[in-house]
């Protein structure tokens, strides 16, 4: 089978990027062509904003005017609070409740209760027990990250398979050793597959916390654009929460390579 190569790849990745704001330019500027769906040129620029706006938008805050970056670090400090805090509850809660028939069993239909609740609907009771500060955001946070990661921890811990436990402890592991050398590498793999969907679940309880209520942060100033119907200005907002999302994603994906370096990978799987 045909494999391409990382180089191609990127190629085409840059393309499909570039096709698609040249796309949105052309369906969205005035003249080039007809309308279709609007009663004139302009209504589609006013719905869906101008990538050349746009940009120059996101020029403008990063090096003209340069003002964006303390309602960056705001975002960015409550997005890492809540991926860091979520992560190492539903690792902790995972493991535990996974090691812990009894304890599951009870708390089983409370955690599907909680897990089942609209948790957006908790930014503004957040507000009140915690202001309108960081907290209230990191909360909000937390609790669409840690659900991803404990139940994925959890179904990682309960799929050890039997027989790898049965030889273990046959060779007299202990509790501690069964943890760290079976269940934690078996659990590993489900941990990063939650964590790269928590980055961005991580950032939407930062905006929305900030919609409800704030006075910095990217989510802050999207919402003052939306309030004089600046779209190219809110599409601009999208377009570098959606960027710093994927930053941080790689990084996770680094840190994921460096830890499973003992996993086989499928070329060297299928020579096995």
């Amino acid at each position: 089978m045909f494999k391409p190569s990382p180089r191609n790849i990127r190629f085409w990745q840059i393309g499909l990027l570039v096709a698609v704001f040249t796309f949105w330019h052309v369906m969205t500027k005035p003249g080039l062509i007809p309308p279709f769906m609007f009663e004139n040129d302009r209504q589609a620029a006013f719905f869906f904003g101008e990538p050349l706006k746009i940009f120059g938008r996101i020029w403008s805050w990063f090096v003209t005017e340069a003002d964006i970056y303390h309602h960056l670090w705001v975002t960015l400090v409550e997005t890492l609070l809540a991926f860091g805090i979520g992560s190492v509850l539903g690792l902790l809660c995972g493991l535990w409740l996974a090691l812990s028939p009894m304890a599951s069993a009870i708390l089983e239909p409370y955690i599907k209760a909680l897990n089942s609740m609209p948790r957006i609907i908790l930014a503004p009771i957040f507000a009140v027990w915690f202001g309108l500060g960081i907290g209230s955001k990191v909360a909000l946070g937390v609790t669409l990250v840690f659900f991803i990661v404990f139940f994925n921890v959890y179904q990682g811990v309960k799929e050890v398979s039997p027989v790898v436990l049965a030889n273990a402890r046959m060779l007299g592991a202990s509790s501690k050793q069964l943890l760290r050398h079976v269940y934690l590498p078996s659990a590993t793999s489900w941990v990063f597959s939650s964590l790269h969907t928590s980055v961005g679940l991580a950032f939407v309880g930062a905006v929305v916390g900030e919609y409800l209520g704030s006075s910095q942060g990217v989510g802050y100033l999207i919402l003052q654009a939306e309030g004089t119907f600046d779209i190219n200005t809110v599409m601009a907002g999208i377009l570098v929460l959606t960027a710093f999302a994927l930053v941080l994603d790689a990084l996770v994906g680094k840190v994921e390579k460096r830890l499973m370096k003992w996993q086989p990978k499928a070329g060297e799987t299928e020579k096995l």
